[in-house]
């Protein structure tokens, strides 16, 4: 009897580069407190965003997606035909199907990689990676690109007050690839599902087809109360059984890049793990707003621009939110 093949790959893996697109337009507090009956101050206090990037009708979450890609292959120095897996993290697929992955693959000249979306959320990036990096150490891909891709202004109500104001639109994307040294950490992750409806859709789809004119367009909705504790206070042990399962000492750490969900939280949170001075905080979220999948590229693409010294250090990444879905990661900045 034959005997069976399996794949095998690399031992170790690492991002190689990344790459990112925001939103085309600036969108000040300033434009949306009307419908909310708010005020920029009463933004500001709340959430730390001054302004958000948000996308102009004509440009889709699969066109943020590309973009991104494009830059990031680039800087990958590979050849098209050396990216074989293509995995992008959304809710904002105008389609259920087919993906947006093979849609953007065939954009960015990638046929004939295998392609698919995932749907985490605000933790999809890091699920994304941990796929990607699986992918690779299995020998089933040599290398892939991983998008988180979001325009969450097409599912935003204007007057709702809680969540209507966070929301921004683009896409960040990074290679993943074979590495000679350990570049991606052990990924810690997992879901609650008993606090489904604590980030939601207002209603299903069905319920939006079964009753035309009484059910509204579904758009997101959140408990923020409950979101900031959860965030807090069990994302907190997250990122320290991450550290640890990882052998990274909080000062090992060059930053901290978790998903850019409210300011509060990201500063609560640092101060939960007791980082060092040493280690540069992501505040992506103060003129990008929250963009979901896309926030921890965005982040880290911001951070790696504004301080190029950070290539080659190691990073605490954090996504949590819809679902609710979680995961991290410490890994080295490309």
């Amino acid at each position: 009897m034959a005997s069976l093949v399996q794949a095998t790959g690399p031992a170790h893996t690492r991002i190689l580069s990344i790459g990112a697109a925001r939103g085309d337009l600036d969108v000040p507090n300033d434009d949306l407190v009307g419908p909310i009956d708010s005020s920029d101050e009463w933004i500001r206090q709340r959430t730390g965003i001054v302004q958000r990037r948000r996308a102009s009708a004509h440009l889709g979450a699969v066109d943020l997606a590309v973009a991104a890609g494009e830059e990031a292959i680039v800087k990958s120095g590979l050849e098209r035909s050396e990216i074989d897996g293509v995995i992008i993290s959304t809710i904002s697929n105008v389609a259920i199907t087919p993906s947006m992955a093979a849609l953007a693959a065939h954009r960015l000249g990638l046929t004939p990689a295998a392609a698919f979306d995932i749907s985490a959320a605000c933790a999809g990036y890091v699920y994304g990676v941990a796929q990607g990096d699986a992918l690779v150490r299995s020998g089933l891909c040599k290398n892939v690109l991983v998008i988180g891709a979001e325009k969450l202004s097409d599912i935003v109500d204007p007057t709702d007050r809680s969540i209507s104001f966070l929301l921004g639109d683009g896409a960040g994307a990074v290679v993943v690839g074979a590495s000679d040294h350990a570049g991606i950490g052990p990924t810690v992750w997992g879901s609650d599902g008993e606090k489904w409806d604590t980030i939601r859709m207002t209603s299903t789809f069905e319920e939006y087809r079964s009753n035309p004119g009484e059910v509204a367009w579904p758009t997101l909705r959140q408990d923020g109360q409950t979101v900031f504790r959860w965030a807090v206070w069990e994302m907190k042990k997250v990122a320290q059984q991450t550290l640890k399962a990882s052998g990274i000492e909080p000062g090992d750490l060059a930053a901290f890049i978790p998903h850019q969900a409210n300011m509060r939280i990201i500063d609560e949170f640092a101060k939960q793990l007791k980082l060092p001075e040493s280690v540069v905080i992501a505040r992506d979220i103060e003129m990008q707003g929250n963009t979901s999948a896309a926030s921890i590229p965005l982040a880290m693409h911001a951070l790696r621009e504004q301080h190029p010294e950070l290539s080659g250090g190691l990073a605490l990444t954090i996504g949590f939110g819809a679902g609710l879905v979680y995961g991290a990661q410490v890994v080295e900045i490309p």
